[in-house]
């Protein structure tokens, strides 16, 4: 369960740190106090797409730990999974947002990315706002929820695989198909690039080799010049000793010194040393000056081949590597298209071998979905007569389709709320207080399957009162003797069933807005109450009410 949420620089709330409890915990305040807030908070650090906006203004980042305590085993192996050791049953999970947009996450004091924060998470909270709503108003999302009652995911999954590779297969066979005369211009035109980039005979690094080239004959004559003088400054002329005499001298004489003094025999060979190495250099300056060529047809050479380099790279790649991929890509597509039939052949049994295969899990699934589609309507409608509404009446609609990503399966939940009328879709006659009471039916049904140990409602009671509200909440309570549920709420109704009530509330102080959360105590909730139902002036009769409301929970 989540047992503790702290909060800093979320929006107008400074920091807050709230300690949860298992059962039903309820969160209260006046419109506009934050109570959304505390919501995107949970959905930041649960990994859910967030904003720069949500940080508090002033302030250059936002933070926000939840800890999740006495996880189930399923929560410990997902996260030994993507790399994070569990102990002690706790889970710990952090995100850091900053002004620069980048996120630090942890999860157990660990580097995490907000990926693994999103897919970890998903094994333990389950969160319902009001936007869910809108999903009942979407037939294309219907299905979801059959699958989510059949478990079938393992199936679905191994269709889906099945379903990607024939996709792929059906696309190839497709483009196989394509018209003779566009073969023969493709054959045409690869034929022509092939043979271009074989009679060019690319080398790899061959572009900067050549400039190198290019830019010593370019400079032959200066080169030319610089070696010389280096060469008569080391050997000297007739006039004048060069470097290498004069070194050889003052070696001879530090020979004799050795003679009488030992100490000096290191710098005579250091000096000798020095000696044979410009000897040397000056042999190689003698190479160079004959290796160093001032042909003008090389460099006409030079400048050809690098210009139909410079031509292949336009319509090849910019490297030579890039170039020669493509050359190994022009023989492989053409290959394949100068051996067509056997290919296209190959093709379509392997595209029929792939639609057989995935035609026979797509039965599969559709045959799971229509048995679990009696037992879902059956469940729900039993739920939503519980929630005030004895007249509904559920029914699963199936359409079969062609071969998707979801099977063979068109979904879309039809409904009738009063009798003698025939089910039509919820999109056409469920209003807002329908489709809550429905989504709660459904997600009640589907917590009992479900291995998600917190359960969160973000204003489950939109559009509901009286004694509809009463029944969401005693729905609520129910689910909360067997994992852990939070809920946003208007209703006193539904607040005096809780097991932790929470106030949000707001202040101002210094031009600023900070809000709070706070824990109730008995006197608490009865005032919190009270405000529910009578507003701002809370009268007597709206304190008893909610004293009567906390004996009859």
């Amino acid at each position: 369960m989540l047992s503790n949420l702290y909060i800093e620089n979320i929006a107008v709330i400074e920091k807050t740190n709230i300690d949860f409890t298992d059962g039903f915990n309820v969160l209260t305040g006046e419109t506009g106090a934050g109570k959304s807030i505390v919501i995107d908070s949970i959905n930041a650090v649960l990994g859910q797409r967030t904003t720069k906006q949500l940080i508090r203004n002033g302030c250059n980042s936002a933070f926000v730990s939840a800890t999740f305590s006495d996880v189930s085993r399923f929560v410990e192996k997902k996260a030994k999974s993507l790399g994070f050791e569990v102990e002690d049953g706790v889970v710990i999970l952090q995100r850091e947002m900053n002004l620069s947009g980048k996120n630090n996450c942890r999860i157990n004091s660990r580097p995490a990315t907000v990926s693994a924060l999103k897919e970890l998470s998903s094994y333990l909270v389950n969160i319902h706002g009001q936007s869910d709503n809108a999903e009942l108003m979407s037939p294309s999302l219907h299905l979801h929820y059959i699958d989510a009652l059949a478990q079938n995911s393992d199936l679905l999954n191994l269709y889906r695989e099945t379903y990607y590779e024939y996709a792929k297969a059906k696309e190839l066979l497709e483009n196989a198909n394509d018209d003779e005369a566009k073969r023969l211009s493709d054959i045409d035109l690869l034929r022509y690039q092939v043979e271009e980039l074989e009679n060019a005979d690319i080398k790899i690094g061959e572009t900067d080799e050549l400039n190198a080239e290019k830019t010593t004959l370019l400079n032959s004559d200066k080169i030319t010049k610089a070696l010389i003088k280096a060469k008569a400054i080391l050997d000297g002329d007739d006039d004048v000793d060069g470097v290498i005499n004069m070194t050889d001298d003052a070696q001879s004489a530090l020979a004799i010194s050795a003679r009488y003094q030992e100490s000096l025999s290191d710098l005579s060979d250091r000096l000798a040393n020095a000696l044979y190495e410009l000897k040397d250099i000056s042999e190689l300056i003698d190479d160079s000056i004959s290796d160093i060529e001032s042909d003008p047809y090389r460099l006409e050479a030079i400048e050809e081949r690098l210009d139909l380099l410079y031509r292949l790279s336009r319509k090849y790649g910019s490297t030579e590597q890039e170039m020669l991929d493509f050359l190994e890509s022009a023989k492989k597509r053409l290959k394949e298209l100068e051996d067509y039939d056997i290919n296209r052949e190959k093709l379509k049994a392997k595209f029929l071998e792939l639609e057989q295969k995935a035609t026979e899990f797509a039965k599969k699934l559709s045959k799971i979905r229509h048995d679990t589609a009696l037992e879902f309507s059956t469940q729900v409608q039993s739920e939503m007569t519980f929630l005030e509404m004895p007249n509904v009446r559920l029914c699963v609609k199936f359409t079969e389709t062609e071969l998707c990503k979801s099977g063979i399966d068109k979904v879309e939940f039809l409904i009738s709320v009063n009798l003698g009328e025939d089910p039509k879709p919820v999109a056409k006659i469920a209003s807002g207080g329908e489709l809550s009471r429905m989504m709660l039916a459904i997600k009640t049904v589907l917590a009992r399957h479900d291995i998600v140990e917190t359960m969160i409602f973000d204003e489950i009671d939109t559009g509901i009162s009286g004694s509809a509200a009463s029944k969401v909440g005693m729905k609520l309570k129910e689910v909360s003797k067997d994992r852990q549920v939070m809920c946003v709420t208007h209703q006193a109704q539904i607040a005096a069933l809780a097991d932790s009530h929470f106030v949000i509330s707001k202040e101002f102080s210094n031009n600023k807005t900070f809000t709070s959360v706070n824990k109730l105590d008995m006197d608490g909730r009865v005032n919190e109450l009270a405000r529910i139902i009578d507003g701002v002036n809370i009268t007597q009769t709206a304190i008893e009410h909610a004293k009567e409301l906390i004996k009859n929970a």
